[in-house]
């Protein structure tokens, strides 16, 4: 089992699509569709010991915030109780970056994988995230790779805007330096109600889905030319469920095999959750009882890719903040996705009927952090 923890909600960062919008996010009536928990602290006042005595051998835990390193202490805390229980644990985090260089070697040479947030190139990020951003973030990567760390390093984009194609050809630049190894992104839309735009985001959905078929194109290729496959998470997760005929469910596994620990000691369905008592599934408390299990409903649940993408967001899925047509409009650019995936297959199976690339070339971890369905 995948569990995310909570470490803080709060954040060195004031990026545009998290803190700038939340500013802006007077009354989006989920007051009216879900119940909070308004007790729920800012910073997580679970025990280690507590943790430690939750999991089970094998599980993995993702240390997730607001920034989770803004609450270092907690964190060392949680892992020296889970080392000195003596269950194998694989620890993971999903941070900013920036206080990467300030976390003691010995804590950061545990953590199995990193999801490390940047938005494509300096213009790009810098923008979004604040000035120097992505000079600090490289830095502090660089210096991690000099040392040593071998771990593998996620760059987690927010695509606000819908030049896909350029974004992430940056990053694979930074792979090909051994900067990164590999990417995901998710479009920032639905997650606000106060931010649709039926005009631009209709405009947005146009130009990114013509992005998307040109990183396809480069996709393949690049196989074909390098003998390697680039990993880019939402390529790959749809990929298998096409090439092999797998059902999913989300592909992130909220609600099933995902969970998250609430800085209360909750057990909630998903990391975007915290406090909210619709999607309370447990209790860290309680490690023994069977966790609930929630997963998406309408529209999601009788739509016809529902198989394949599994329903993007639990939390937009019950949430609905935006209106039918927005999220329609996000739908068609999943579909394009996913049938832009479609049409290469023939391709990728010649690849790899000439050995040019195998089929274990294509996989992943599932479950400890990056988007399959932006």
């Amino acid at each position: 089992m995948y569990y995310h923890i909570i470490l803080t909600e709060r954040c060195n960062s004031h990026c545009r699509y998290c803190y700038e919008k939340s500013m802006e996010e007077f009354d989006n009536g989920l007051k009216d569709k879900f119940e909070f928990d308004y007790d729920v602290p800012c910073d997580s006042e679970v025990k280690g010991v507590d943790v430690a005595d939750f999991l089970k051998d094998g599980d993995s835990l993702i240390f997730y915030g607001g920034e989770p390193l803004v609450n270092f202490q907690k964190m060392k805390e949680i892992m020296d109780a889970v080392e000195k229980s003596k269950k194998k644990i694989k620890f993971y985090i999903q941070t900013n970056g920036k206080l990467l260089d300030e976390i003691p070697w010995s804590y950061i040479n545990k953590m199995s994988k990193m999801l490390v947030s940047i938005d494509g190139d300096m213009k790009r990020t810098d923008y979004n995230r604040g000035f120097e951003t992505y000079n600090k973030v490289l830095k502090n990567i660089i210096e991690l790779r000099k040392k040593g760390y071998k771990g593998e390093i996620v760059a987690r984009m927010t695509l606000s805007f819908p030049d896909i194609f350029e974004q992430v050809s940056h990053i694979v630049e930074l792979i090909e330096k051994g900067i990164f190894n590999s990417v995901h992104w998710q479009i920032d839309a639905g997650f606000y109600k106060s931010d649709f735009n039926k005009k631009q985001f209709k405009l947005f959905v146009k130009e990114y889905n013509k992005s998307i078929d040109r990183l396809l194109d480069f996709w393949v290729e690049y196989m074909k030319e390098n003998k390697k496959v680039l990993k880019f998470y939402s390529f790959l997760g749809i990929f298998e469920s096409l090439y092999y005929g797998r059902k999913t469910k989300l592909h992130c596994g909220s609600g099933y095999a995902n969970y998250t620990i609430s800085t209360s000691g909750k057990i909630v369905a998903c990391p975007i959750m915290n406090g909210v008592k619709d999607f309370y599934c447990g209790d860290l408390k309680n490690p023994h009882e069977k966790l609930k299990e929630i997963y998406v409903k309408e529209p999601c649940s009788s739509c016809g890719y529902l198989d394949i993408c599994g329903g993007r967001c639990l939390y937009s899925n019950y949430a609905q903040l935006w209106p039918e047509e927005g999220q329609k409009l996000i739908c068609e650019s999943i579909i394009h996705l996913i049938e832009g995936i479609q049409d290469k297959l023939p391709k990728i199976r010649d690849l790899i009927e000439k050995k040019i690339v195998l089929e274990h070339d294509f996989e992943y971890e599932k479950y400890f952090g990056p988007e399959i369905i932006p």
